[in-house]
């Protein structure tokens, strides 16, 4: 996820809010919209007030990414319930009192990453990321990376499987099993994180600023080519690749108040 803030008054929703479901394809997510529906009644996406997700993580940055496509006066809220497996960022199934739950959720803004890519030849490729921006090596080469913040280089040379730039709400996704730290909400932070690092063996990466712009730069790509990820979207053979926060695209996320997205992430960090 992109810098989260701080739970902010949101516009109030209606007493009778139009909900529009989106379900995984899974047979307890699909399950579940079908009663709802059927309970709660549907309107049309480009209608609704609230986006209701029913699945998993990925269905919830699925449904995340389509609503980044639309005009901002047209992006809708997301509530996230989770018939998925981990669903870290969904809040808990229940399907009695949903409107109740939707009028005391508490909401989030969630501002995405921007990367922009360049390969040989072309014009540069951009995609967003809710999660984190990966760079990853394609062989079984590791991967040579010079890294700058700012304009300034700040390490010359970065031998490794790969590195990865997380928002605070994917910190506790690759970014925790790559040893990176867990970013509490309203930090205005982003993590750096190596994968892999053999060259410096010590370096455990960086916590940044959410406003810094981060450039890669592939050395020796034709012997050790290198692909950029943003969330689902792969560039390969990248020859250099520029990261900062997108705040023109906010992002709007409902949480029950007995398990805020802010509590989840403290939660995270006492986990054994």
């Amino acid at each position: 996820m992109p810098r989260l803030t701080l739970p902010f008054d949101r516009p109030p929703l209606p007493d009778r809010p139009g909900l529009h479901f989106l379900a995984a394809e899974t047979a307890d997510a699909q399950a579940a919209a079908k009663a709802l529906r059927s309970q709660y009644g549907e309107v049309a996406r480009d209608q609704a007030d609230v986006l209701v997700v029913l699945g998993g993580d990925g269905a919830l940055l699925r449904a995340l990414h389509q609503n980044l496509t639309d005009a901002p006066g047209r992006r809708r809220m997301v509530y996230g319930m989770n018939r998925g497996s981990v669903g870290f960022l969904l809040n808990s199934y229940r399907p009695d009192h949903l409107l109740d739950r939707l009028h005391s959720a508490q909401a989030v803004t969630l501002l995405p990453l921007l990367m922009r890519v360049w390969q040989e030849s072309g014009a540069p490729i951009e995609a967003l990321a809710i999660n984190e921006v990966s760079l990853l090596r394609q062989t079984y080469q590791a991967a040579k990376l010079r890294i700058s913040v700012d304009e300034v280089e700040r390490l010359q040379e970065l031998i490794c499987d790969g590195a990865l730039v997380s928002t605070p709400a994917g910190s506790t996704a690759y970014n925790l099993s790559a040893h990176g730290p867990i970013i509490p909400l309203g930090a205005g932070l982003l993590a750096l994180t190596p994968i892999s690092a053999f060259r410096p063996r010590r370096w455990r990466g960086a916590l940044l600023r959410h406003s810094a712009r981060i450039r890669f730069d592939v050395l020796e790509p034709d012997k050790r080519p290198v692909s950029a990820v943003a969330d689902d979207k792969e560039v390969r053979d990248v020859r250099r690749v520029e990261i900062r926060e997108e705040a023109s695209r906010p992002l709007t996320l409902l949480y029950d108040p007995d398990m805020s997205f802010d509590e989840r992430v403290l939660a995270e960090q006492f986990s054994p």
